[in-house]
């Protein structure tokens, strides 16, 4: 596995440069990542396969899922991918690389592991913030549009509020100075987690059911539904901030009355 990772990544930097392979590669990435993980859930509400599983009743029509697409694209040809072309000086200059050698498994696995927390800690606190009546009317609405969320709403959102919450998603690998391989992996599983809670399907095989303290899509699902002053849950990936400073109340009495 390693030799082929190797091989791969060689051809990569041989054909490439650190540039193209840093904003162009990455957006590729983003891109392909978020689009198939995406897409699939609105095949499911379309069709009402698997519906058993889907969290809410109410389904989006075709042209709202339409909708959505075209302003995501718009949004990440327009606004991400200049961020990502943006920040390609700030990330070398905090010691990102893309030669060899390429970083041993287990410091991918506790950079991505510190990512995920520090994302979670810095965007519980943007979330709430986005949620004070000023910013939510005037930003963090757009992202609100969708009641009944899927997996594609998950990016979804404001300008403004793609550069603010952007900012928790990067804020790890600025301050370590990752390899190009371990900002990709990382990248991937953050597109991954999100979609997945926006994707308004709880499994039998959702993360939530058996990593402790995942959120997933039934908890963030419920942030969704209820009006803005109401909904807690603002965590992005765990639910222990919400847990901590009390914002997660009304899910939990939700939850127990279900298992009453």
């Amino acid at each position: 596995m390693d030799s082929l990772v190797e091989s791969g990544w060689q051809y990569l930097i041989t054909h490439y440069s650190d540039f193209q392979l840093s904003c162009i590669g990455s957006f590729i990435i983003h891109e392909s990542v978020f689009f198939l993980s995406g897409l699939p859930f609105i095949f499911l509400e379309r069709t009402g396969l698997l519906s058993s599983y889907k969290i809410q009743t109410k389904t989006n029509t075709p042209e709202a899922q339409g909708k959505c697409i075209a302003w995501l694209l718009f949004y990440h040809f327009c606004v991400n991918f200049p961020l990502m072309m943006g920040s390609y000086s700030v990330f070398k200059f905090m010691g990102m690389q893309s030669s060899f050698p390429l970083p041993s498994w287990k410091v991918v696995s506790a950079q991505i592991l510190f990512y995920f927390i520090i994302e979670d800690f810095v965007f519980y606190w943007g979330h709430r913030i986005l949620h004070t009546k000023w910013l939510y009317k005037n930003v963090h609405s757009v992202h609100h549009e969708y009641a009944t969320p899927f997996g594609l709403t998950s990016e979804y959102a404001h300008p403004a509020e793609i550069l603010f919450l952007g900012f928790a998603t990067f804020i790890g690998p600025a301050l370590t100075g990752p390899h190009l391989l371990t900002l990709w992996l990382w990248m991937m599983l953050r597109v991954i987690e999100t979609v997945e809670a926006h994707c308004g399907y709880h499994f039998p095989w959702s993360p939530s059911n058996f990593l402790p303290l995942y959120g997933g899509a039934d908890f963030h699902d419920y942030h969704h539904r209820l009006l803005y002053t109401k909904s807690g849950n603002y965590s992005s990936t765990f639910v222990y901030m919400d847990w901590i400073f009390g914002t997660d109340k009304g899910y939990r009495k939700l939850q127990a009355l279900k298992e009453a």
